[in-house]
Protein backbone atom coordinates (compact mmCIF):
# COMPACT_ATOMS: atom_id res chain seq x y z
CA UNK A 1 0.00 0.00 0.00
CA UNK A 2 1.40 3.42 -0.87
CA UNK A 3 -0.28 5.26 2.02
CA UNK A 4 2.07 5.52 5.02
CA UNK A 5 0.82 8.60 6.91
CA UNK A 6 -2.43 10.53 7.34
CA UNK A 7 -3.33 13.41 9.62
CA UNK A 8 -5.56 16.40 10.33
CA UNK A 9 -3.81 19.69 11.09
CA UNK A 10 -5.14 23.13 11.99
CA UNK A 11 -3.63 26.13 10.25
CA UNK A 12 -3.84 29.32 12.35
CA UNK A 13 -0.93 31.65 11.51
CA UNK A 14 -0.84 32.72 15.17
CA UNK A 15 0.89 29.46 16.11
CA UNK A 16 3.89 30.34 13.96
CA UNK A 17 6.83 31.85 15.91
CA UNK A 18 7.12 34.57 13.28
CA UNK A 19 3.47 35.64 13.74
CA UNK A 20 2.14 34.88 17.22
CA UNK A 21 3.63 36.34 20.38
CA UNK A 22 4.96 34.06 23.10
CA UNK A 23 1.79 34.85 25.07
CA UNK A 24 -0.40 33.88 22.10
CA UNK A 25 1.48 30.67 21.53
CA UNK A 26 1.31 29.76 25.21
CA UNK A 27 -2.49 29.66 24.87
CA UNK A 28 -2.22 27.02 22.13
CA UNK A 29 0.56 25.02 23.76
CA UNK A 30 -1.33 21.75 23.39
CA UNK A 31 -1.83 22.32 19.65
CA UNK A 32 1.83 23.17 19.08
CA UNK A 33 3.05 20.16 21.06
CA UNK A 34 0.64 17.86 19.23
CA UNK A 35 1.85 19.16 15.85
CA UNK A 36 5.47 18.65 16.86
CA UNK A 37 4.58 15.08 17.87
CA UNK A 38 2.83 14.59 14.54
CA UNK A 39 5.92 15.89 12.75
CA UNK A 40 7.96 13.12 14.38
CA UNK A 41 5.44 10.53 13.18
CA UNK A 42 5.66 11.91 9.64
CA UNK A 43 9.45 11.71 9.71
CA UNK A 44 9.27 8.10 10.89
CA UNK A 45 6.84 7.23 8.07
CA UNK A 46 9.40 8.40 5.46
CA UNK A 47 7.01 9.36 2.63
CA UNK A 48 8.47 10.39 -0.70
CA UNK A 49 5.33 12.39 -1.52
CA UNK A 50 3.18 14.54 0.75
CA UNK A 51 -0.28 15.54 -0.46
CA UNK A 52 -1.78 18.40 1.53
CA UNK A 53 -5.36 19.60 1.13
CA UNK A 54 -6.51 22.99 2.38
CA UNK A 55 -9.43 25.40 1.86
CA UNK A 56 -7.00 28.33 1.97
CA UNK A 57 -3.82 29.08 0.01
CA UNK A 58 -0.72 30.45 1.74
CA UNK A 59 -1.11 29.78 5.49
CA UNK A 60 -3.44 26.86 4.83
CA UNK A 61 -0.42 25.00 3.47
CA UNK A 62 2.45 26.85 5.12
CA UNK A 63 1.38 26.46 8.76
CA UNK A 64 1.06 22.65 8.86
CA UNK A 65 4.12 22.23 6.66
CA UNK A 66 6.17 24.38 9.07
CA UNK A 67 5.44 21.97 11.91
CA UNK A 68 5.19 18.68 10.05
CA UNK A 69 7.49 18.81 7.06
CA UNK A 70 9.87 21.75 7.45
CA UNK A 71 12.89 19.64 6.53
CA UNK A 72 11.10 17.30 4.14
CA UNK A 73 13.20 16.56 1.04
CA UNK A 74 10.59 14.80 -1.14
CA UNK A 75 7.77 16.21 -3.29
CA UNK A 76 4.88 18.21 -1.82
CA UNK A 77 1.65 18.39 -3.80
CA UNK A 78 -0.86 21.01 -2.59
CA UNK A 79 -4.56 20.57 -3.35
CA UNK A 80 -6.78 23.62 -2.86
CA UNK A 81 -10.26 22.73 -1.65
CA UNK A 82 -13.08 24.77 -3.19
CA UNK A 83 -16.69 25.48 -2.27
CA UNK A 84 -18.29 22.20 -3.29
CA UNK A 85 -20.02 20.20 -0.57
CA UNK A 86 -18.08 17.73 1.62
CA UNK A 87 -19.54 14.72 -0.22
CA UNK A 88 -17.93 15.97 -3.44
CA UNK A 89 -14.49 16.03 -1.82
CA UNK A 90 -15.05 12.65 -0.20
CA UNK A 91 -15.49 11.23 -3.71
CA UNK A 92 -12.51 13.24 -4.96
CA UNK A 93 -10.41 11.64 -2.24
CA UNK A 94 -11.49 8.17 -3.31
CA UNK A 95 -10.64 9.00 -6.92
CA UNK A 96 -7.20 10.29 -5.95
CA UNK A 97 -6.41 7.13 -4.05
CA UNK A 98 -7.22 5.04 -7.11
CA UNK A 99 -4.58 7.05 -8.98
CA UNK A 100 -1.85 6.82 -6.34
CA UNK A 101 -2.53 3.13 -5.65
CA UNK A 102 -1.42 2.23 -9.16
CA UNK A 103 2.13 2.73 -7.94
CA UNK A 104 5.15 4.33 -9.61
CA UNK A 105 5.27 5.12 -13.32
CA UNK A 106 8.04 6.72 -15.37
CA UNK A 107 6.38 10.09 -14.70
CA UNK A 108 5.49 9.35 -11.06
CA UNK A 109 8.24 7.65 -9.09
CA UNK A 110 6.86 7.95 -5.54
CA UNK A 111 6.12 4.82 -3.55
CA UNK A 112 5.27 6.11 -0.05
CA UNK A 113 2.54 8.74 0.29
CA UNK A 114 1.61 10.93 3.25
CA UNK A 115 -1.63 12.92 3.48
CA UNK A 116 -2.21 16.08 5.54
CA UNK A 117 -5.74 17.51 5.69
CA UNK A 118 -5.38 21.14 6.71
CA UNK A 119 -8.33 23.02 8.20
CA UNK A 120 -9.91 24.51 11.29
CA UNK A 121 -13.17 23.58 12.97
CA UNK A 122 -15.78 26.15 14.04
CA UNK A 123 -14.89 29.86 14.11
CA UNK A 124 -17.92 30.61 16.32
CA UNK A 125 -16.88 29.22 19.69
CA UNK A 126 -16.65 32.53 21.58
CA UNK A 127 -18.10 36.04 21.40
CA UNK A 128 -14.57 37.42 21.04
CA UNK A 129 -13.82 34.99 18.23
CA UNK A 130 -13.62 36.02 14.55
CA UNK A 131 -17.33 35.42 13.87
CA UNK A 132 -18.73 35.87 17.37
CA UNK A 133 -20.54 33.04 19.14
CA UNK A 134 -23.13 30.71 17.68
CA UNK A 135 -24.37 27.53 19.41
CA UNK A 136 -23.77 25.58 16.20
CA UNK A 137 -20.04 26.15 16.74
CA UNK A 138 -19.35 24.01 19.81
CA UNK A 139 -22.02 21.53 18.73
CA UNK A 140 -20.28 21.05 15.38
CA UNK A 141 -16.86 20.55 16.93
CA UNK A 142 -18.12 18.02 19.47
CA UNK A 143 -20.14 16.14 16.82
CA UNK A 144 -17.20 16.00 14.41
CA UNK A 145 -14.75 14.68 16.98
CA UNK A 146 -17.22 12.09 18.30
CA UNK A 147 -18.11 10.92 14.78
CA UNK A 148 -14.43 10.71 13.87
CA UNK A 149 -13.70 8.56 16.91
CA UNK A 150 -16.51 6.22 15.84
CA UNK A 151 -15.40 6.31 12.17
CA UNK A 152 -18.93 7.47 11.39
CA UNK A 153 -18.29 8.94 7.96
CA UNK A 154 -21.99 9.09 7.11
CA UNK A 155 -22.60 11.57 9.92
CA UNK A 156 -19.47 13.59 9.14
CA UNK A 157 -20.66 14.09 5.55
CA UNK A 158 -23.87 15.68 6.87
CA UNK A 159 -22.41 17.95 9.54
CA UNK A 160 -22.51 21.06 7.36
CA UNK A 161 -26.26 20.54 6.99
CA UNK A 162 -26.78 19.75 10.67
CA UNK A 163 -24.85 22.80 11.89
CA UNK A 164 -24.97 25.34 9.05
CA UNK A 165 -23.90 28.29 11.23
CA UNK A 166 -20.80 26.62 12.67
CA UNK A 167 -18.47 28.74 10.54
CA UNK A 168 -16.03 25.89 9.93
CA UNK A 169 -13.46 25.85 7.15
CA UNK A 170 -11.99 22.37 7.33
CA UNK A 171 -14.83 19.89 6.83
CA UNK A 172 -14.40 19.42 3.08
CA UNK A 173 -10.63 19.06 3.49
CA UNK A 174 -11.15 16.42 6.18
CA UNK A 175 -13.69 14.60 4.00
CA UNK A 176 -11.15 14.55 1.17
CA UNK A 177 -8.79 12.70 3.52
CA UNK A 178 -11.56 10.35 4.66
CA UNK A 179 -12.31 9.52 1.03
CA UNK A 180 -8.68 8.52 0.55
CA UNK A 181 -8.77 6.35 3.68
CA UNK A 182 -12.07 4.76 2.61
CA UNK A 183 -10.71 3.82 -0.80
CA UNK A 184 -7.48 2.49 0.68
CA UNK A 185 -9.27 -0.34 2.47
CA UNK A 186 -6.87 0.11 5.39
CA UNK A 187 -8.13 -0.57 8.90
CA UNK A 188 -7.45 2.99 10.04
CA UNK A 189 -7.97 4.20 13.57
CA UNK A 190 -8.21 7.90 14.50
CA UNK A 191 -5.99 9.20 17.28
CA UNK A 192 -7.01 12.60 18.68
CA UNK A 193 -3.78 14.30 19.74
CA UNK A 194 -5.28 17.62 20.83
CA UNK A 195 -8.29 19.90 20.57
CA UNK A 196 -8.62 23.44 21.89
CA UNK A 197 -10.19 26.77 20.95
CA UNK A 198 -8.79 29.60 23.09
CA UNK A 199 -9.32 32.22 20.39
CA UNK A 200 -12.85 31.14 19.43
CA UNK A 201 -11.69 28.80 16.64
CA UNK A 202 -11.49 25.02 17.05
CA UNK A 203 -8.03 23.56 16.46
CA UNK A 204 -7.90 19.79 16.04
CA UNK A 205 -4.75 17.71 15.63
CA UNK A 206 -5.37 14.07 14.72
CA UNK A 207 -3.27 11.17 13.55
CA UNK A 208 -4.55 8.11 11.72
CA UNK A 209 -3.00 4.78 12.61
CA UNK A 210 -3.10 1.82 10.24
Amino acid sequence: MPLVFASISPHPPIILPSVGSSQDRAQVKNTIEALENLGKKLKEAKPDLIIISSPHPDWGFNVPLFFLAQNFKGKIEPILIGLEEPKFYFEEGKNLYLKISRGPTPERTFERVGIIASGDLSHCLKEEGPYGFHPDGPKFDKAFIEALKKKDIETILKLDEMYPEAGECGLSSFCFLLGILKASGLNWQPEILSYEGPFGVGYLVANFKF
